[in-house]
């Protein structure tokens, strides 16, 4: 019998003083049962960094949701989808390869990836050549000590407030919080 997915909900509420961005979202996040809490909460941290795009591209018109994940590697782990459909914005976390990057970078306007844990940098340093020929990709490394602090702040039912400030993030709960600088690397 296949293992289900653990449902975890989380009101976050974000003020992102960098992009005059301040909103509360009430999210779904189905954790795969391959997926560890550390790689759910970067893809949330993905979505509070990402979320000003809903208001700066779409103008609040548009859908800011988690895709399949891990379960449909067709489907990016969160997504900016317009009212008509189109993908504004296509993330994905970890150490994609660059074949599904090449193909998301056709599907969508923009493509963001977070890479994290300590192989990211050799990741990195073996596809980086392959990505330079993808104009609409930005990738951003979230150091491993961040990441590995924020699946602590992991619980079923999150209540969290994320502030981003000089292109930084601090997520905070009743369990503490992280503060978090990605590292932009292309």
């Amino acid at each position: 019998m296949a293992l289900k997915s653990t449902i975890f909900k989380a009101n976050l509420s974000i003020a992102d003083i960098d992009h005059g961005y301040y909103a509360d979202h009430q999210l779904t996040l189905a954790r795969h049962p391959s997926e560890t809490d550390e790689r759910m909460m970067v893809r949330l941290l993905a979505l509070a960094l990402q979320a000003h795009e809903l208001q700066d591209t779409c103008r609040g018109d548009g859908q800011l949701a988690f895709g399949a994940g891990l379960s449909d590697p067709d489907d990016p782990d969160v997504s900016l989808t317009d009212f008509t459909g189109r993908k504004r914005l296509w993330i994905e976390v970890g150490q994609p390869e660059d074949k599904p990057l090449s193909k998301a970078c056709s599907r969508a306007d923009a493509v963001v990836v977070y890479a994290f844990a300590h192989a990211a940098d050799v990741w990195w340093k073996g596809i980086q050549p392959k990505l330079t020929r993808l104009p609409k990709l930005q990738v951003w490394r979230v150091p491993s000590d961040a990441a590995q602090q924020l699946a602590a702040l992991a619980e079923r039912s999150m209540q969290l407030q994320a502030t981003v400030q000089e292109g930084a993030l601090t997520l905070s709960s009743e369990r503490g919080s992280v503060h978090v600088e990605p590292l932009r690397w292309k």
